[in-house]
């Protein structure tokens, strides 16, 4: 049975064009992404939304930097574009000239602005790497070993890791420890996930994390112990609608908000008892 049920998740704003990713900045806006490239702003105070750029293509994960720009996984256009708080995107990477991105999915900075970025390759064509962008945009591959489709990812709050949610073969979490950019050492299995379709990562205070899910409409929770446990489930699909992204925002980072990529809106709950934990928001100033 999930831990809390949906009485107190609400639509946070709709009206969005099937949002896959969804992010808290610096500046306390959510933002999040449409499936024609629109890149949308939103205030939470006000639940406004702006349409404010478009990057032309599907638009999947995010990140942002102190600056409030934003780094957007545009799958179909092989590449991650950076969004300034105007509105002017530009290419920020497609990947090495010996192995273009593909399938751009999800950044994730650290504290010195490294950019890690999974590309998912095709669905089960185990051809996914990761990539590392650094903070002069010069871009690496870093791992080719987690090629079975590496989906959402996040940094570990001491910056010691990075997460990946491997969407297949078998859907698990999986974690290596990162240094200046580079993988240094074994990939290792935090929790395996049957017969789920592991999407989105957020960490939590309490040490534990979140796990939203494209199939079923189910956010889990990992426990500090390591048990797995159900948040919010819905099996109407409605609140929770193809749930593929998730982050923390509001007052003391306590509201949880998640993206619905089978539906027009973005979903909330101000009532989980969780906070996440900060995160890093790298001052990436041009030369």
């Amino acid at each position: 049975m999930p831990l809390i049920n949906l009485k107190h998740a609400e639509t946070f704003v709709e009206g969005l064009d099937h949002p896959e990713g969804v992010a808290l900045g610096p500046d306390g806006n959510i933002y999040a992404g449409g499936e024609a490239g629109q890149v949308y702003r939103i205030n939470y105070e006000e639940r406004s939304v702006e349409e404010y750029a478009n990057t032309g293509g599907l638009n999947l994960g995010m990140a942002l930097d102190a600056g409030a720009n934003l780094y957007m996984c545009t799958a179909d256009r092989g590449a991650v574009f950076k969004v300034t708080p105007a509105g002017e995107v530009s290419q920020y990477s497609s990947g090495t000239e010996e192995r273009p991105m593909t399938t751009p999915n999800y950044p994730a900075f650290d504290a010195q602005g490294n950019l890690y970025v999974t590309n998912s390759g095709s669905w089960y064509g185990n051809d996914g790497c990761i990539y590392c962008v650094g903070a002069d945009a010069t871009t690496a591959v870093i791992d080719t070993e987690n090629s079975q489709f590496p989906n959402g990812c996040a940094v570990s709050p001491d910056g010691q890791y990075l997460y990946v949610a491997m969407s297949l073969s078998p859907p698990q979490i999986i974690r290596f420890p990162i240094e200046s950019g580079r993988k240094v050492g074994p990939t290792e299995t935090v929790v395996e996930l049957p017969h789920v379709v592991p999407d989105g990562l957020a960490f939590c205070t309490d040490g534990s994390f979140l796990i939203s899910c494209y199939r079923p409409d189910t956010i889990l929770r990992v426990l500090p112990s390591g048990d797995l446990t159900v948040l919010m489930d819905d099996y109407e699909g409605t609140i929770l609608g193809a749930p593929t992204n998730v982050c923390f925002g509001g007052p003391d980072l306590s509201v949880l908000f998640w993206a619905n990529l089978g539906r027009w809106h973005l979903g909330m709950n101000a009532h989980t008892g969780l906070k996440g934990t900060a995160l890093f928001y790298p001052d990436i100033s041009p030369e």
